[in-house]
């Protein structure tokens, strides 16, 4: 925590507090550097330097300081060229990159840090603080300004249940962040859930003096060093000799696997049915020279188990698998844990799965596992891309609105509420035409109209969640499908693949996740290939990655079908039975008691919604109910345990 005007110290046992809240970030070791202005806490994971990272960690002159959370993975290679300009280090762990980085290079350092990271560097000859969050968005970073006695305090941390153990935060409830959550089924942000508490969005940072003429606003104003881009329409890399595409791909990705298994403690890797996983395991078997342990979560529900699949390709690579199982009990004895942990209201009913999964390694004395996670953003592995290629022709005849029309229709018959044209008119403008990603989570914006009641329905309604992101300028100059790819990368990526189902999660059982797919120079190529490189035809999905599959694995896992992997959601409408204590917060907090006292939803709506999936049923009609009641919750119970509201028999976040 930073006074502004750098003369106050910080409140005695405030920062030990924040640091003990995220104590799970980091078990091994604390460290505390306090001056006149600041006070700054590290909860350490030790796997860099595991003798000697101690942090706070500062130059050989102990003038600039830092924390830091992640990894630098070039730390290998940067070190001897700051040597050869006269630093000095005298540890064995990255986090030391920073200070001399910071000396050397000063804002033009994010040029030279490469991996994930979230960071904090104060300099005491200048009183200059930097606020840093990795490209992706791996690494969360959270802040807040609260004024205490007439003086202005910045708080930031990994997590948000950090800010409110410093006893200094309000917890109230964000509308317009409940508005993300309801439209992007993701937190992008930089629009939290928490009322004055803000996300540094990905590639971005902060930068202020310490001082008496210091605003909130000036040190709070996010600045951009890095964001997704794509080369302007005509100027991708068409990629006419095939071997070379492929080739290069192969290069850089072998590359960046090998990079995230630098460390000094063994790591493992998560291993799905799918083609993802599967190729960073065997890159992993290749690049350590012998079969890395793998991990797998078996869902127990028909069509959605890839526990044999994934055991199919263990035995083809030589790996010794560990299988966790995942079933509907978990889900109604789980979610509570899953939202402690997420911060915010997770929809996506699959992440506990992930959440189990990350326990289990942690089970197994390891701290460190790879991920096949980051390569459908990037390279069109999702199903709206396919969907947008298949029915986008309904939004290309110039003046006549026959894609609404007929998603109007399509929407009325199967129950589902629907937007004004007006709406819709807008949204296409602001994300530069039609997009398929709105086709896929558009149903998902209807729960809007179908749930929220009072002041949270107006004020939700009344401003649209794509205001709060920034987006690029450039959109209008991308091809078509880069668009469509831009948002997944500008919101899912950060906002739910790395949130509710990466960091957060992970970091809960003391494990980092490390995600090869997301490598600099791996994006950077992906990027920058034409579009038929990522879904050639309709169906043939993250084409250049399936042809550097086939020379590393079975045909039939390299072009394996992506199944999306998400837990059934209609388990929240039926009534808990037996009444077992465990899983009755789903009745209790659905009940017109706690929708009342929370004050979000029309519990009539609720009702009905309830009432109707206990019939079966299949269809999109259907898909979107789930997702709203879902949504609302887990909503209901985000409410419980972070704001106190008394909806059921669970024990509140902090308590």
């Amino acid at each position: 925590m930073f006074d502004l005007s750098g003369q106050r110290e910080a409140p005695v046992g405030v920062v030990p507090a924040m640091a003990q809240a995220i104590y799970h970030r980091g078990p091994d070791e604390d460290g505390f550097l306090e001056r006149p202005g600041l006070h700054l806490a590290n909860r350490r994971l030790s796997i860099v330097g595991l003798a000697d990272g101690k942090q706070p960690i500062s130059n050989e002159d102990r003038t600039v300081w830092t924390v830091f959370n992640g990894e630098l993975y070039d730390y290998p290679e940067k070190k001897p060229q700051l040597e050869a300009k006269g630093h000095v280090f005298r540890t064995h762990t990255d986090t030391e990159l920073l200070p001399h980085l910071w000396e050397e290079y000063r804002e033009k350092m994010f040029e030279h840090v490469r991996g994930q990271f979230a960071y904090c560097i104060w300099d005491s000859r200048t009183n200059e603080v930097v606020i840093a969050r990795d490209r992706a968005g791996i690494c969360p970073l959270f802040y807040t300004v609260v004024k205490r006695d007439g003086t202005t305090w910045l708080l930031f941390a990994s997590e948000m249940k950090a800010l409110f153990a410093s006893g200094m935060v309000e917890r109230k409830a964000d509308f317009q962040g409940l508005n993300h959550v309801f439209s992007f089924f993701a937190m992008p942000g930089p629009t939290t859930v928490f009322a004055g508490v803000k996300c540094l969005a990905p590639g971005r940072y902060l930068h202020f003096k310490l001082g008496s003429e210091t605003t909130a606003e000036q040190a709070t104003t996010q600045k951009t060093y890095w964001q997704v881009t794509y080369p302007d329409r005509g100027h991708e890399d068409y990629g006419a000799d095939e071997k070379k595409v492929v080739d290069g791909f192969e290069q850089v990705l072998f590359q960046a696997v090998q990079r995230r298994l630098r460390a000094d403690v063994p790591v493992v890797s998560y291993l799905s049915g799918g083609v993802d996983s599967s190729l960073i395991v065997a890159m992993a078997n290749k690049a350590l020279g012998r079969p890395i342990p793998t991990f797998t979560v078996s869902v127990k529900s028909k069509g959605l188990d890839e526990a044999s699949e994934a055991l199919q390709t263990a035995k083809h690579l030589g790996c010794a698998p560990v299988v966790v199982d995942c079933g509907h009990d978990t889900l109604r004895t789980g979610y509570p844990e899953l939202i402690r942990a997420a911060e915010f209201p997770v929809i996506d009913t699959s992440c506990l799965g992930l959440l189990h999964l990350a326990r289990s390694v942690h089970q197994h004395g390891y701290k460190v596992v790879l991920t096949g996670e980051g390569a459908d953003e990037w390279l069109g592995g999702y199903s709206w891309f396919k969907i947008n290629k298949l029915a986008g022709w309904a939004d290309k005849i110039p003046g006549v609105p026959l894609g609404y029309a007929l998603r109007k229709v399509f929407l009325a018959a199967s129950g589902t509420p629907s937007f004004p044209y007006s709406a819709y008119r807008r949204t296409q403008r602001d994300m530069g035409g039609h997009n398929g990603w709105t086709d896929l989570y558009g149903v998902m914006s209807t729960n809007k109209l179908r749930f929220f009641a009072g002041a949270a329905r107006d004020t939700i309604l009344g401003r649209p969640a794509l205001d709060d992101l920034e987006l690029s300028p450039d959109l209008n100059r991308w091809h078509p499908f880069h668009r469509q790819m831009y948002f997944g990368a500008r919101i899912m990526l950060p906002g739910h693949l790395l949130a509710s189902k990466g960091d957060r999660i992970g970091m809960h059982s003391s494990v980092e996740g490390r995600y090869a797919f997301l490598d600099e120079d791996v994006v950077s190529y992906m990027a920058g290939l034409h579009p038929r490189w990522k879904l050639r035809g309709v169906m043939k999905d993250k084409f250049v990655e399936r042809m550097v599959a086939e020379r590393w694995l079975p045909n039939e896992v390299a072009w394996r079908k992506k199944k999306m992997f998400r837990a059934p959601m209609d388990t929240w409408s039926s009534a808990n039975p037996g009444g077992a204590p465990e899983g009755g917060w789903i009745d209790q907090v659905l009940s017109p008691e706690s929708i009342a006292r929370a004050g979000y939803f029309d519990a009539a709506a609720v009702a009905r919604a309830r009432e109707q999936l206990s019939k079966p049923g299949r269809g999109l009609g259907r898909t979107s109910l789930e997702m709203g009641l879902t949504a609302v919750t887990a909503t209901q119970l985000w409410h419980h345990l972070y704001l106190g509201g008394g909806l059921c028999s669970l024990p509140q976040v902090g308590q």
